[in-house]
């Protein structure tokens, strides 16, 4: 197989379990494929200039193989994912990985390759999404009125925000930590690790632990440049990205205490358990 390179490519930083992700997919490859292929992995594409959504595009053209992406990217070109985008619609990880792995998760997957010209390799754990913001604890939906929040490009989650009181604008990750520092928006919603990873927590003092929904992240490979390599490749990726797989979901989990703990001691307040009025929010989700 002379010339034969498999490019990896990411958006976030070396700590990510995103990141971690990949170099376990790349380390794997290497074992079973050896000096049969070459493998290239980009950790971060926007210190290269790029924005984080090029990733899809890049995947789909002929620029990269393979990547990592929210669904909810995708989810307005195959509306099934949107599964995903309804707050409140899973309570912890193992109901959401037991979908996954079953029929539920393969008929996503046919989904996905109809639809789009990805296949999809994985589900990654992209993390029980919560609410940041530097202006004042946010204990109820009547707290979040008039303040401009970060959101993913994906409706179904900017409407969920309206309703709140928000005001959801969409901003790439490329440009997230410097709308935050900026004041460009008063509020953002991510995952604990991604708070810690872009340093949100130096001018977002508050977090509301309101966990609405569980992001996945699609690890996805061209299928194109995946069905025109030879069969031994396609195997040595499927079993490689399923190993990196059952890896990331472990990290996601972990990474979770460890954020938080960290988040405590650079002086973040946390609002929870019976100071956040969780009920209130789940009705307004509707």
């Amino acid at each position: 197989m002379p010339g034969l390179c498999i490019r990896l490519a990411g958006y976030q930083p070396a700590r990510s379990v995103h990141t971690r992700g990949l170099h376990r997919l790349s380390n794997e490859l290497r074992t079973r494929l050896g000096a049969a292929a070459e493998i290239s992995l980009t950790e971060d594409i926007t210190a290269t200039g790029r924005r984080a959504d090029e990733l899809l595009t890049m995947t789909e053209g002929d620029e990269l193989d393979v990547c990592y992406f929210s669904s909810s990217y995708l989810a307005a070109r195959v509306a099934p994912l949107e599964l995903f985008d309804r707050p409140f619609r899973f309570a912890d990880r193992e109901a959401a990985y037991a979908l996954l792995d079953g029929p539920t998760g393969q008929r996503l997957i046919d989904d996905v390759a109809r639809a789009t010209d990805f296949r999809v390799l994985g589900f990654w754990d992209n993390g029980f999404r919560h609410i940041s913001n530097g202006r004042h604890p946010i204990r109820r939906p009547a707290d979040c009125q008039g303040l401009r929040i970060r959101t993913l490009d994906n409706a179904l989650h900017q409407a969920f925000f309206r309703r709140l009181g928000f005001e959801p604008v969409f901003i790439d990750v490329k440009h997230l930590a410097e709308a935050v520092a900026s004041g460009t928006v008063d509020a953002q919603e991510n995952p604990l690790t991604n708070i810690v990873n872009f340093g949100l927590q130096r001018y977002h003092r508050f977090v509301s632990l309101t966990a609405h929904l569980l992001g996945v992240a699609l690890l996805l490979v061209s299928r194109r440049r995946f069905d025109g390599w030879p069969a031994e490749v396609r195997a040595a990726l499927d079993a490689a990205a399923a190993l990196a797989t059952s890896a990331q979901r472990r990290e996601a989990t972990a990474e979770d205490g460890l954020c938080y703990d960290r988040l405590l001691a650079d002086g973040v307040q946390f609002t929870s358990g019976r100071d956040l009025d969780r009920a209130a929010f789940e009705r307004a989700a509707g």
